[in-house]
């Protein structure tokens, strides 16, 4: 009899909402050994009195779940894949990436305005690096503040009025029923998604092939070749730090395309990469890496290097 396969998630209703998808897909298979989820606390549910752009490290909603995989506390740690490392942890292997859903940022206002429309000096929350920087491109009128929380919770604060509008993953607030709180969903030319944002990421120890023969049946093809070329651009350019830089790449036909920008915080400066390839986990790749090279080229590593000072002094407003 196979062994209970016990499922390393966050407590978060998002998360929980990702590792529930997952174990009623183990599930539905064929001879499907018995699924349990496992609770764990990581470093980014507890640092909430600072934003995590301006921490040094990263994966904060990951690392803690790799570790106990690792240690044989799980036998598969469910992600939302834009919060996975491109660097994982030594014994820890991306097993599978599952559907993913409609990767665009979604914008909410209290009003119902659009984003083209909200007036200056509107408060518009956000907890990431690369929407922040986006925002001041486009509109320098208006005023990014801090939004942290889980994703009723950033829903609740805009109803009560503490901003005018928010900006959130629209694939998130589709899992939650929460939707139809959108006002609008961003182009991805303005707001480039951030890496592999939308699509489950699953891991489980490298070699484990009990967890490896319910996991690979998981794998979604489009959804794996599209982020991989994602996160192999992003593994090149960021070296460690958080980028305000977004990338999506979608099948289309035979042919998978691949759009990047990276983009000044100050909105000041902004590069942008385009490329296709065929339909092939290498060569999306090595496709990633040369749309890389390419923003670099284009002067990408100037703008990273001017954030990583700017978070090593005062965080911007």
């Amino acid at each position: 009899m196979s062994r209970t396969l016990r499922i390393g998630t966050r407590a978060s209703a998002l998360a929980l909402w990702q590792a529930n998808r997952v174990a009623d897909l183990i599930r539905a298979q064929p001879g499907a050994p018995a699924v349990e989820l496992v609770h764990i606390k990581t470093e980014g549910d507890m640092r909430t009195d600072v934003p995590l752009w301006a921490v040094d490290g990263r994966a904060f909603f990951t690392k803690e779940i790799d570790r106990a995989l690792l240690a044989n506390e799980i036998d598969v740690a469910v992600h939302s894949l834009k919060d996975l490392s491109t660097v994982l942890e030594n014994g820890v292997e991306l097993v599978a990436v599952v559907e993913r859903q409609d990767p665009r940022d979604a914008f909410l206002s209290r009003s119902g305005v659009s984003f083209a429309d909200l007036p200056a000096g509107s408060r518009v929350g956000t907890s990431s690096l690369r929407r922040r920087a986006f925002l001041a491109h486009l509109r320098p009128d208006i005023q990014a503040m801090e939004l942290r929380g889980n994703v009723p919770t950033r829903v609740e604060k805009l109803q009560k009025g503490e901003y005018d509008a928010i900006i959130l993953a629209s694939a998130g607030l589709a899992r939650l029923g929460l939707d139809k709180h959108i006002t609008e969903r961003l182009a991805v030319t303005n707001f480039t998604p951030a890496v592999s944002q939308g699509a489950i990421g699953c891991c489980s120890r490298a070699g484990d092939a009990e967890a490896n023969r319910w996991m690979k049946a998981l794998d979604n093809a489009s959804a794996r070749l599209e982020t991989t070329a994602e996160r192999a651009l992003l593994r090149k350019i960021e070296g460690g730090c958080q980028v305000p830089l977004g990338a999506l790449a979608r099948v289309e036909g035979d042919k998978l395309r691949l759009y990047s920008q990276v983009c000044a915080l100050d909105g000041s400066r902004q590069v942008t990469t385009e490329g296709t390839c065929a339909l092939n986990v290498t060569e999306a790749a090595a496709l990633g890496q040369r749309l890389a090279d390419d923003l670099l080229s284009k002067g990408a590593a100037s703008i990273i290097a001017i954030e990583r000072g700017t978070k090593k002094g005062v965080a911007p407003a």
